[in-house]
């Protein structure tokens, strides 16, 4: 069964700077539910078969205008939208609401809004502000940093050293997002963002020392609230007997909710630099992600790439 996300009316209202006109109880008591958000044009001219009373409403120009034509109706129309209950309603383009509109909203117990942003751009932005709010998440244990700009997700067993390697790559400039524990949060069916638990943001434990405050020791450019997690890196003990790709020439994913994710596997040995290992890894992502594969260039400078495709049954591109 899936989990039903809220966000509070307070943390949208101090997003985009909402200013209330009514308010039938504390924003903070009031849940936001839906990502989506719907201009009630339709439902003002009376069509509300299929009107949610859980999506916001956001009334612009041409609703405002609408409504100024129909003067002698006002109080029906609205009367007939606000008795469905919307969750919140706001008016844009600062628009002073019509004293029928704030009587509707007190009558039927629901929030009014204002804004001064035009209505498209305050969508989008709203928009956005919900798919990361409300969107599907897990938690997995690892460590989730950037490094050149790619956001690099570090997994394996406990005392792989996924800690010592994330210090490292912050000594090196890069930044920590989150250790321990990764909240991942599905924004969009392509993107994936990570980020850290409140309580424990910018705490890191490396055995031996403790806690460690990574922001107050290496300063506030060493971390970063969220990230796209653009790759992930299964760090594991090296096994002999284990055949670890050499090539690249294939990438290889993992699903984390409903999204692939490319992945790679590092065997952990003494002598081997995590660190630098995974800044090659990242500007390597970085290159593919521009369509340009090493280890395919190679083998066509060789002449072998058609004999690799041919044989193992997949198509050069």
């Amino acid at each position: 069964m899936s989990t039903q996300f809220a966000v509070k009316l307070s943390q949208v209202i101090k997003a985009h700077n909402l200013v209330p006109v009514y308010l039938p109880k504390e924003a903070n008591e009031i849940m936001i539910t839906s990502t989506e958000v719907n201009r009630p044009g339709l439902e003002l001219a009376g069509f509300l078969d299929y009107f949610d009373s859980k999506r916001i409403q956001v009334m612009g120009n041409a609703e405002h205008a609408y409504l100024a034509r129909k003067k002698d109706e006002m109080e029906l129309l609205v009367g007939r939208l606000f008795s469905k209950k919307p969750v919140v309603v706001v008016i844009a383009h600062g628009n002073e609401p019509y004293p029928e509109v704030v009587q509707a909203s007190q009558k039927h117990g629901c929030a009014l809004l204002r804004t001064d942003e035009i209505t498209s751009g305050f969508i989008s932005a709203l928009i956005s502000t919900l798919n990361v709010e409300l969107a599907p998440r897990i938690t997995r244990h690892g460590v989730f940093v950037e490094v050149y700009g790619v956001g690099i997700l570090l997994l394996g067993e406990s005392g792989v050293g996924k800690s010592e390697t994330a210090v490292e790559l912050v000594k090196r400039g890069h930044r920590l997002i989150a250790d321990d524990a990764v909240e991942i949060r599905r924004v969009s069916p392509k993107t994936l963002v990570g980020s850290s638990p409140q309580n424990i943001r910018h705490f890191m434990e490396l055995r031996g020392i403790g806690i460690i405050n990574v922001r107050r020791l290496f300063g506030i450019g060493s971390v970063k609230m969220t990230e796209q997690i653009d790759i992930i890196v299964q760090l594991e003990q090296w096994d002999p007997a284990k055949v670890y790709d050499r090539m690249g020439m294939d990438t290889t994913y993992t699903d984390i909710l409903g999204n692939k994710v490319p992945m790679l596997t590092i065997p952990v040995k003494p002598g081997r630099n995590l660190a630098i290992i995974i800044e090659v890894a990242a500007m390597n992502q970085r290159q593919k992600n521009m369509g340009y594969n090493a280890a395919r260039d190679l083998l066509e400078r060789l002449g072998i790439a058609e004999d690799i495709s041919d044989a193992t049954g997949k198509d050069k591109n």
